[in-house]
């Protein structure tokens, strides 16, 4: 019977097992993967039309003139002009020579640059930490409770002395670093600017004392003011004697002065020189002596030009 019964629970397990189909496979398409808009490159922009550069005023050397003459026309100081344009013998030019007459490229406006100074703080090597000689350590007596689980109970269980107490070190501090203060580059010396400003009143007074004997023209470029030989001649205004010799023709000895980068004055005829060139000069001081040097008779041509143009000085001194 008993065998029976355990031929019907076998049948009944192989009924069950046939009665069971596979189990269906799904295919899952894979989630949609987000799809980011297209970027757009932004319109070129447009660049501004660049202004024209203007070309740099020249001067072509006519038959006659000297550096000292055309320095005087503009009203520059003829070393000036020699350096712009790499002139060494101040004698010499050639008929048709261009010359510059403003500093190449702006360059006399620019200012003098030194190297930036490196702060002290990144100038040395580096501060190295290290620990302080008696630094305390912190003992830590063995507890009976068990120690939970971890990489560092682990290691100082595997030590030798495990079963002593456990010393644990205090990291080692490091000495306080006080800041160090940066140190400021020392500001660029100015360059020598020219005697004045660039002002226009300029405070003037008449070189000498005599009547006029040939007021301005435009093609005399100035005034003729008589007087008596050896009459002391001073100057206009103060500023830095640019010239002084005879080495223009017409002008006998002649002492020239720029005020400023607008006015300068010329004192022509004289019978000697009592200044030197580059030398600063005040309002009144004595320059020259007048006399008759290349002209027929004593007498001084003076000439106020303001940025090379001649300017009739009654205009602007006042009355004699």
């Amino acid at each position: 019977m008993s065998e029976r019964l355990f031929a019907i629970g076998v049948a009944l397990v192989l009924a069950g097992c046939a009665a069971r189909g596979p189990a269906p496979i799904v295919e899952r398409a894979p989630p949609p993967t987000p799809t980011q808009p297209p970027v757009v490159a932004p319109p070129p922009v447009a660049e501004a039309p660049k202004a024209p550069e203007k070309p740099a005023p020249t001067h072509t050397v006519k038959r006659g003139e000297t550096l000292v003459g055309i320095a005087l026309q503009y009203g520059l100081d003829y070393r000036e002009l020699a350096a712009w344009n790499n002139i060494t013998n101040f004698n010499v030019l050639s008929v048709g020579q261009v010359l510059n007459i403003a500093p190449p490229g702006g360059s006399a406006a620019t200012l003098a640059t030194g190297p930036v100074a490196t702060p002290l703080a990144l100038a040395g090597p580096p501060i190295e930490a290290r620990p302080l000689a008696n630094t305390p350590t912190a003992k830590v007596e063995p507890r009976g409770q068990k120690v939970p689980f971890s990489e560092r109970a682990l290691a100082q269980l595997s030590s030798p002395d495990a079963g002593g107490p456990m010393v644990a070190t205090a990291p080692p501090i490091a000495p306080p670093v006080s800041p160090t203060p940066e140190v400021a580059p020392p500001a660029p010396a100015e360059p020598e600017k020219s005697p004045g400003t660039d002002k226009e009143d300029v405070d003037w007074m008449w070189p000498v004392k005599g009547k006029v004997i040939a007021p301005f023209t435009e093609s005399a470029k100035g005034m003729d003011i008589g007087g008596r030989k050896g009459a002391p001649v001073v100057a206009a205004a103060g500023g830095r004697v640019v010239y002084a010799g005879s080495g223009l023709r017409g002008y006998g000895k002649l002492v020239i002065i720029k005020h400023n980068n607008t006015w300068l004055s010329a004192y022509a005829h004289n019978e000697s020189i009592l200044v030197k060139e580059q030398q600063d000069v005040k309002k009144g001081q004595k320059i020259a002596e007048m006399g008759s040097s290349d002209t027929d008779q004593v007498k001084l041509h003076f000439e106020v030009r303001r940025q090379g143009k001649p300017v009739d000085p009654a205009k602007i001194f006042p009355p004699l």
